[in-house]
């Protein structure tokens, strides 16, 4: 049986753990909850790779069922085209989890999903 085809991003997106992580960490944002894309990034462990955590997204999303809606730029807006069927959709899919969008914007205060890496286990170190 014939393989599907991947798309180009698809194809340029490799299962490194921090791709592993960003997907992770996305599945456990709950519902009527957002994260930024600098947020998932510094909970996969690579702060400073927002852009990263988009190109996974674009690539991952659909064939992973990730609720890619749920990830926002760092000023609670929806970063895709605002006429485009994209933004549409984001925005259609957060306001079914009661998610109040306004012009492409929402509350971040209010919405943001305040989720913090566990720390690691045992105590301090003689030598820290």
């Amino acid at each position: 049986m014939p393989q599907p085809r991947k798309t180009l991003i698809q194809d340029s997106i490799k299962m490194t753990s921090f791709t592993r992580s960003v997907m992770a960490w996305v599945r456990k944002i709950p519902r009527g909850k957002v994260a930024t894309y600098g947020q998932i990034a510094r909970l996969a462990g690579k702060p400073g790779s927002a852009r990263a955590v988009g190109w996974i997204l674009s690539a991952c999303a659909e064939s992973h069922k990730l609720p890619w809606q749920r990830v926002l730029n760092a000023q609670g807006k929806i970063s895709l085209p605002p006429r485009s069927s994209a933004f549409k959709e984001q925005k259609r899919l957060l306001e079914k989890e009661g998610v109040v969008v306004n012009r492409g914007t929402l509350d971040l205060e209010r919405y943001l999903w305040n989720q913090q890496p566990k720390k690691k286990r045992g105590g301090p170190s003689m030598f820290s």
